[in-house]
């Protein structure tokens, strides 16, 4: 990150000019990184110094696991967690931040919170969608 705000104010000496899209991307201190934007990457080339360093191996196919086929299954048996169930209440109430930092309290990481957040939003929508069907009916 202090790379590219060197490298913006190097351009600027050189009397490089910037587009607004270009100056946000190189000096933002929240920038994202998304996968999508990365360029694939290369094979190894077993050299071990370089770009492309490392031995060459196939990569190995992993059989699925039995948890990936039963998580569902689970969660209509089991239900939800009792910080889930209350996750869901505060979103039903219009409290996302405050869902937010309730997961963030229970599952340690800003990051984790916000997936299961967007998790029991997303069971709430279903459920409306499904509550909205039946009253069609």
């Amino acid at each position: 990150m202090n790379r590219d705000r060197y490298r913006f104010r190097a351009g600027l000496a050189q009397g490089l000019v910037y587009s607004a899209s270009q100056t946000l991307k190189l000096c933002s201190p929240h920038r994202r990184s998304d996968q999508s934007v990365m360029a694939p990457k290369q094979p190894n080339t077993g050299l071990f110094v370089g770009l492309n360093k490392g031995h060459i191996v196939t990569k190995k196919e992993l059989a699925p696991r039995p948890s990936d086929r039963k998580g569902s299954l689970i969660r209509e048996v089991a239900g939800f967690a009792p910080y889930e169930r209350r996750i869901t209440e505060l979103l039903k109430v219009g409290k996302d931040k405050r869902a937010l930092k309730v997961a963030k309290r229970k599952l340690g990481t800003h990051k984790r919170a916000k997936k299961k957040r967007e998790e029991m939003s997303s069971v709430l929508r279903k459920m409306r969608s499904a509550g909205g069907a039946e009253k069609k009916k």
